[in-house]
């Protein structure tokens, strides 16, 4: 070899190591702080990230992708957002309310027309935002609403047919308050509005999602349904308590909610995606892509009703505060004003994000179990996350 060629390999060594190494400085990791919360709430796994103007500080994910088993995850395996998903199925209404193809108010009769006939006075005049605010007069989900969503999976078609099939069966039913009036958290009501999106844009909510959010932000690891592959283990499997026995769920017909019910929750994506995800939020426009105006992004964030207070919600659903269009605003002893935040789960899964858009600051933490224990869990590493984020941030600023 000679010596410039020994010269030239050895810049590129240097070159090549500081780069890794300022890359590795630039983003800390999490799994020390991580790892004493897998024993201490008997979680499976936990992943956690933290974004700063856009830009990732800090992230980790440790523990195993099934329970009993050392199969250790890694920082871009794909874990299970539930709910979380529907701030997605708010940003693509408004993208269609941006290009004049909705409203705000549109109707459900405006909507879908041949069914006004059928429906009930109530249900005809529920509109887009109140579908998006919980606050249309559809229930939270009970028997009959389950009964429907495992009726509609015995129909023929693709999925939005099958979403359309609902509206069709369930459009009859008086409103269980006048829409409007109250909040009553619906995964119906969001099943109906990404129907509402399928009917106006003519694709499917699944298509939609992937080619006008998951593709224009890159989000590599985002998909849809079970966050592992059928008979593999390739992702953080879900684990349900079952006769009170933790049981990993493998892909499969209950490793996940039924894909109908999309709109409402059944997104996944590495806590690196998730975190871009909440980045871009947290920004309100800042930074590309420009999926929508500034404004639209704050409307989307901007409270519209106040949410009762329930002390026993289910983990993954809002136990107080005040809702937006598919995102909460929740108040905590630790931060000095309220936060953006939202929970999902598929009760097999658990994942939190958390949004402070005037410090441009955002976290997502995720676990592949659910219950109250992990979310005990996942709020007190907010905390610790949150809290150490403003010390750093005020030493740095002196």
């Amino acid at each position: 070899m000679n010596s410039t060629r020994r010269c030239l390999l050895a810049a590129f060594f240097v070159s090549t190591v500081f780069f890794i190494c300022g890359t590795a400085q630039a983003q800390t990791s999490l799994n020390s702080l991580l790892k004493p919360y897998l024993t201490q709430y008997d979680l499976p796994a936990i992943a956690a990230a933290v974004v700063k103007d856009g830009k990732i500080i800090s992230a980790g994910a440790v523990g195993t992708r099934r329970a009993g088993v050392n199969i250790p995850v890694t920082i871009n395996d794909r874990f299970h957002l539930g709910s979380d998903t529907k701030a997605m199925t708010a940003l693509l209404a408004a993208m269609l309310v941006e290009e004049g193809r909705l409203r705000w108010n549109t109707t459900l009769a405006e909507v879908f027309p041949e069914l006004t006939d059928k429906m009930d006075p109530g249900f005809r005049l529920v509109t887009l935002e109140q579908l998006l605010s919980h606050t249309s007069g559809i229930p939270s989900d009970n028997e009959d609403i389950v009964k429907i969503f495992a009726d509609a999976m015995t129909q023929n078609g693709n999925l939005d047919d099958l979403r359309y099939w609902i509206i069709q069966q369930w459009c009859k039913r008086p409103l269980e308050f006048a829409s409007g009036t109250k909040f009553a958290y619906s995964n119906l009501g969001y099943t109906i509005a990404g129907a509402i999106i399928e009917r106006t844009a003519g694709k499917t909510w699944d298509e939609l999602i992937t080619e006008r959010i998951f593709i224009p932000l890159k989000l590599r690891t985002a998909g849809l349904g079970q966050q592992s592959s059928l008979g593999r283990i390739d992702a953080p499997l879900g684990h349900a308590i079952i006769d009170g026995k933790v049981k990993a769920m493998l892909a499969g017909l209950n490793g996940d909610i039924p894909p109908i019910i999309g709109p409402a929750g059944i997104a996944h994506m590495s806590i690196l995606d998730f975190a871009y995800w909440a980045g871009w939020n947290a920004g309100e426009g800042k930074r590309k892509p420009n999926l929508v105006k500034p404004e639209t992004i704050r409307k989307l964030h901007t409270p519209v009703i106040s949410i009762p207070e329930k002390k026993d919600a289910a983990p993954g659903t809002p136990s107080g505060g005040k809702y937006a269009l598919g995102w909460g605003e929740f108040t905590v002893d630790w931060a000095p004003y309220p936060l953006l935040y939202h929970g999902g789960s598929n009760e097999m899964n658990l994942a939190h994000i958390w949004i402070d858009t005037k410090r441009d600051f955002a976290m997502v933490i995720t676990t592949n179990i659910s219950g109250p224990k992990a979310n005990e869990a996942l709020l007190k590493l907010a905390r610790e996350l949150y809290t150490n984020s403003v010390k750093k941030q005020k030493l740095n600023s002196k």
